[in-house]
Formats: structure tokens, sequence, C-alpha cells
């Protein structure tokens, strides 16, 4: 997830994606997401098992961001907010 400059990356694991991103908008997480108003979600990936989720979590955080930005521009050149594409 970004904020509506693309500025600040946050990285996270949850169980339900639609819950959690609509948490974050609606500015219902203290913390970092709350204080960069974290909003838009670019990327995401899905996985059966939540230790591949936490490992492959571990993995991208510890990128630096020009990797992470290459990431999401495979599949969101734009950084458009595909929330509502997931929600349909």
């Amino acid at each position: 997830m970004t904020n509506k400059w693309n500025t600040v990356l946050y990285t996270g694991i949850t169980n339900n994606i639609i819950r959690r991103v609509a948490e974050h908008r609606d500015g219902a997480v203290e913390g970092f997401t709350k204080k960069y108003n974290i909003t838009k979600l670019v990327y995401f990936e899905e996985f059966g098992d939540v230790g591949e989720a936490i490992d492959r979590e571990k993995e991208i955080k510890g990128w630096l961001r020009k990797k992470k930005v290459a990431l999401i521009v495979k599949v969101n050149p734009y950084f458009k907010d595909i929330f509502e594409d997931i929600i349909g």
C-alpha cells in the first residue's frame, strides 16, 4: 500500500484484504499507516499458507525501495489504486 503521492510504501499481511484495506482507508489502524495516510492498494499477493505469507512479507520488507517499486510497476505501472478492482 502507499499514500496518494506514492512516497511511502507499506507491506503487511492479512487474512482479509478487503477488511484490512478498509481499516487503513478509514484511519482505524493506529501507527505507521495512519501517520503516513497509507490508503492506496497498489499491489498484493495471495498465499494459501500463512507461513509462506509471513516469509514473503519479511523478504519484501528487507528490500530497498527501488526493488519494491519495480515489483509494483510490473503489474501496476501507474500505481493505480486497485482496491475497487478486487471488491468488484
